[in-house]
Order: C-alpha cells, then structure tokens, then sequence
C-alpha cells in the first residue's frame, strides 16, 4: 500500500493535509476553503481506491477558524456527489482557542477493503494526467486525471491498481512501486503532481486498448530504460 496504514481488524486509514491554502490574507494560495477541502479528500480517497478500500468515515481537523468547518464538509461533499458515492460521516474539530495566519486542514478516512490487489508486477504501467501543483490546477484543469472515469475504470475492472502521484513527483512514486527502475515519459518525471493531478494506472494487457478508449489522451505508457 503507498501511504495507507493497515489496522488489526483490517481496516484501512489514509490521511492529507493543506497548509497555507484557502482564504486567510497570508495563505500562500487563495482559493475557497471548499476547493481546498475537495483536493485535500480528493487525494485522501485515492489512497483508499489504491489499498483496494472503500471509506466510511472521515475525520477532519480544522485549524483555519469555526467559521471554515461548513466549508471544508461543502468540498468534501462536492468530492463524493460528483462520484455518485454516499458522503461517510464526517467528525472531527476545530481550533477555536487560538487565531490562526494560515488556513490549515487534515482530512483522514478510514475504510474497509472491498477489492483485491493485483501484481503490479504483471501489469503494464501508464500515467493518468499532468503534474500541477497550486495555481496550475485553476489554470489547467483539463489537465488532472478524472475521477469519475478513474472510478468507472475500477468498478468495471477495466484497471488492475491504481497509484496516485503526490509532491516527490512520478519518478519516486514509480520506484516505490517496481523498485530502482529508469523511465522515460513526456512529462515532468521529479515535478510535484499536488493533489494527485497525476495518477499511476497499472492495467493488464488485454484491457490497454479498452483504458486507452476510456480514459483519452491523458493516458500515456510509461516506458522503462
């Protein structure tokens, strides 16, 4: 699993944080706190899909202010009804004792396994999306991988794995993955990928042309020196 921590009674925990991102004056990044919260379980949901899990329940923490709390749950929400998938529910806290400069928020889920995982060894390996990070997901949103049809592909078995790119950029999360291996790609192998703009789809060589069909030019083969 990449950062998914595995319980004693099976349950899976996947967690992501945004720092400096919403809408206090001195965030480094001015978004609404929704849009914050959407990318933050946006990346946090992918883990559960890459342990083979489902999630149901989300625990949040909240360091912007009370006031944020309905906007983070309004992105969380936005995340799972553009899935068509029933929102956990959702606890957590709030800083409320101190004022906060920056925006801050920690998303975890905890999930239960519903798939199992294949070899990543007998798939073929393709990238899903380009690596964005900041401004660049407003600019170009054409460019982050869809999750609604990274959902369809799963249910449908049409992908055997799939792993999402986080800060260390492709290169590392392909590594992890098959061990100490030399790629070429026509994309930014060490750039961060933000919120999982990018993701690594491992597909079984009877389904590459269905994937390719299905998930359009921003699935490319990632070729190994």
């Amino acid at each position: 699993m990449r950062n998914a921590m595995r319980l004693s009674n099976g349950f899976i925990v996947t967690t992501d944080n945004s720092g400096a991102i919403g809408e206090k004056e001195q965030d480094v990044v001015q978004v609404p706190d929704d849009v914050t919260s959407y990318y933050s379980s946006r990346v946090t949901l992918l883990e559960q899909w890459a342990a083979g899990a489902e999630p149901e329940a989300i625990v949040m923490h909240n360091f912007s202010s009370e006031a944020s709390w309905g906007r983070y749950v309004k992105g969380i929400t936005w995340l799972f009804d553009e899935l068509s998938l029933p929102v956990p529910p959702i606890k957590g806290s709030s800083e409320t004792n101190m004022p906060t400069l920056q925006s801050g928020v920690a998303i975890t889920m905890i999930g239960a396994p519903v798939r199992p995982l294949a070899d990543v060894n007998t798939l073929q390996w393709f990238t899903y999306g380009k690596p964005l990070v900041g401004y660049e997901l407003l600019e170009h949103p054409e460019y982050i991988a869809n999750l609604l049809l990274v959902k369809k592909a799963i249910d449908t078995n049409l992908i055997g794995r799939i792993w999402p790119v986080g800060s260390k950029g492709i290169l590392s999360e392909i590594k992890k993955l098959l061990g100490d291996v030399a790629i070429s790609s026509s994309l930014e192998v060490k750039k961060t990928a933000g919120p999982a703009t990018v993701i690594l789809l491992g597909i079984s060589e009877e389904h590459v042309e269905s994937a390719e069909q299905h998930f359009g030019p921003l699935l490319e083969p990632i070729v190994f020196k």
